[in-house]
């Protein structure tokens, strides 16, 4: 329909979700996976939010060598690290672009803002969206809605109940809670990209950037739970990123987010100025690549949800029987002045380390009076103080599979989201684990199919295979086998038996020693600044890179050229035998396998 010379089309869905950031993207991925029909409305002209080329934070998660987020958040990774070993922004904008197009489940409406809704009696009918490259109103309508915008854009319009800013500790009693409750959050940040070259280059102050004539400009108070008192701007390869331009979170942080841009731009361009012409800070040979117009948000709306988690939740381990995520990166409470230095204290940051993993349950991402609305990413169902933990970006996006793969089954069901958490968590659980998904407190149970099997390797071997943890805990390597490149793994039966599929979970290098010689590039392979000590990152030693799989000693599959962890190999044959052959690993002399399962459908 054409009206005024603006196009209007409609489409239809199982599920619409709103927003993609990583968390936007992974919950349509794994909904879409599972069978449903998603239609993905993105207000940017890429995918990854917080982690894209416009914006550049680093995506940080769980504490811990042996606590990284796995799922589809290791698949991006991994498989960005094999066709980006350079890291180049836009490739890695093109890697999880490309996750998502080659899903015929998936309809991404890219450069669409949603601007409109209809909603009767607690149900979600369908939300209107405009997209600029085409003058096009979308209306979309689907069975289940889903808001990943991190801003909550659905919340006002469907009625959904929100709360926004820090609640008075005489509500949850927790300890980083203040005396009275108000709109403050925390704020938002620009930063910038260098560049180191074998000559000094200059910098010209822009006019409308600030002037920052020493290093005072950036102190703060010190004490004890001050995460950085001053604040770091070393920049190296491996060096700061200079998250503490940070500014907003006075102010209203969806309405007055130009404003925001406008003194971040003063301030990112100032602290540069400062880095290159106020004092000697050896950076003669660095030159400015690049500055991003778009502020990263960390807090605005937060859901009300079927459940509502805090900070004694975080700190007891989170231990919830409808776990289906975690997180593990510390109560991390930001000033709401940012680096303008006003009001409560001069601190940066509060900081409350998390000693383990906590898990986060389904029913933080389901709205509590609209029956068809989830959420996943920094606007799920959690008070202010626990939001500084979970807003990280990894934790964000094994939310967001959760949310997808909940929405599939419910969908698959034909059930509301409330029934799935209440009546079939333990499935959306195991749907989880076996796609990848970590879940600390829960252990991913093998098929029965692979438990009748007898092995050819000694009982302590086959214990620790088929054990559900499929990564260290504690040593390292007291989970999985270990067998020489050449050798078998063989599971057999008495009679045929009907088998779908292999899965194998190989070791992805928890030490991260093998994929890059860069300390930043270890945490998550993205990189900011470039040094001339960068190294281009590499594919996991571990990870099996070619082997066959035999059938009643037929060769039925041969994976070459492999550089993904978890590998699903298609079968649907009957056979009595299963023989696995390792050929070469990507460096590693042996090879660490943590799960071997044969699936019947």
């Amino acid at each position: 329909m054409q009206q005024n010379g603006l196009l209007k089309k409609t489409l239809n869905c199982d599920l619409c979700v709103v927003g993609g950031g990583l968390s936007g993207s992974f919950a349509a991925l794994a909904a879409a996976r599972h069978g449903a029909k998603v239609v993905l409305m993105q207000d940017r002209p890429m995918l990854g939010g917080n982690a894209s080329s416009e914006i550049r934070m680093w995506v940080r998660g769980a504490k811990g060598v042996f606590n990284k987020e796995s799922g589809l958040l290791k698949e991006l990774e991994e498989r960005n690290i094999h066709g980006n070993p350079t890291l180049v922004h836009s490739l890695f904008d093109a890697t999880l672009y490309g996750m998502l197009r080659e899903n015929e489940n998936i309809t991404m409406l890219l450069n669409t803002s949603c601007l409109d809704a209809k909603a009767e009696n607690g149900h979600i009918r369908q939300i209107t969206g405009w997209q600029l490259t085409t003058y096009t109103y979308f209306t979309v309508k689907a069975s289940i809605f889903m808001d990943c915008s991190g801003d909550s854009i659905l919340a006002p319009l469907v009625g959904a109940q929100y709360t926004h800013g820090r609640e008075a500790i005489a509500e949850y009693g927790e300890t980083l809670a203040r005396e009275k409750a108000d709109s403050r959050t925390m704020g938002m940040s620009i930063i910038l990209a260098a560049r180191e070259l074998d000559h000094p280059v200059k910098f010209v102050r822009p006019d409308f950037a600030n002037i920052y004539p020493d290093d005072s400009c950036f102190a703060g108070d010190v004490g004890e739970s001050v995460h950085a008192a001053v604040r770091d701007h070393k920049i190296e390869t491996s060096g700061a990123n200079l998250w503490w331009v940070e500014l907003g979170g006075e102010l209203d942080s969806i309405h007055d987010t130009e404003q925001v841009r406008d003194e971040l731009l003063a301030a990112i361009y100032g602290v540069w100025d400062h880095i290159k012409n106020q004092g000697d800070h050896g950076m003669e040979n660095w030159d400015l690549d690049w500055v991003g117009f778009l502020p990263g948000k960390r807090e605005s709306r937060r859901y009300i949800g079927l459940y509502v988690m805090t900070e004694q939740d975080v700190v007891s381990g989170g231990h919830f029987d409808d776990e289906i995520a975690y997180g593990g990166w510390p109560l991390d409470d930001h000033n709401p002045y940012g680096m303008r230095r006003g009001g409560d204290k001069q601190f940066s940051s509060i900081v409350i380390p998390v000693k383990e993993p906590y898990g986060i349950p389904l029913r933080c991402l389901c709205s509590k009076n609209v029956d068809n609305l989830m959420f996943a990413g920094r606007n799920i169902s959690v008070t202010h103080t626990t939001l500084s933990s979970t807003r990280v970006m990894a934790t964000c996006a094994v939310i967001g599979q959760a949310a997808g793969t909940a929405a599939a089954l419910a969908l698959e069901k034909g059930i509301s989201p409330k029934d799935a958490v209440l009546q079939h968590y333990k499935t959306v659980q195991k749907r989880l684990m076996d796609d990848g998904a970590f879940l600390p407190h829960i252990l991913r149970e093998p098929s029965q199919l692979t438990k009748r099997a007898k092995l050819n390797i000694p009982e302590d071997d086959r214990q620790r295979l088929l054990n559900g943890l499929e990564r260290p805990r504690v040593e390292g390597d007291e989970n999985g086998i270990w067998q020489e490149l050449g050798d078998t793994l063989q599971l057999s039966f008495e009679q045929p038996q009907k088998i779908a599929s292999l899965r194998l979970q190989f070791d992805p290098d928890f030490s991260r020693m093998s994929i890059s010689d860069n300390w930043k590039m270890r945490l998550f392979a993205m990189k900011l600044h470039t040094g001339k000590d960068f190294a281009p990152v590499r594919v996991a030693a571990t990870i099996v890179k070619d082997f066959i799989v035999y059938a009643d000693g037929k060769e039925v599959a041969r994976i070459e050229n492999n550089y993904l962890s978890l590998v699903k190999v298609p079968l649907h044959i009957q056979a009595k035998e299963i023989t696995v052959k390792w050929l070469a690993t990507n460096g590693a002399e042996k090879v660490h396998l943590f799960s071997a399962d044969l699936l019947e459908n």
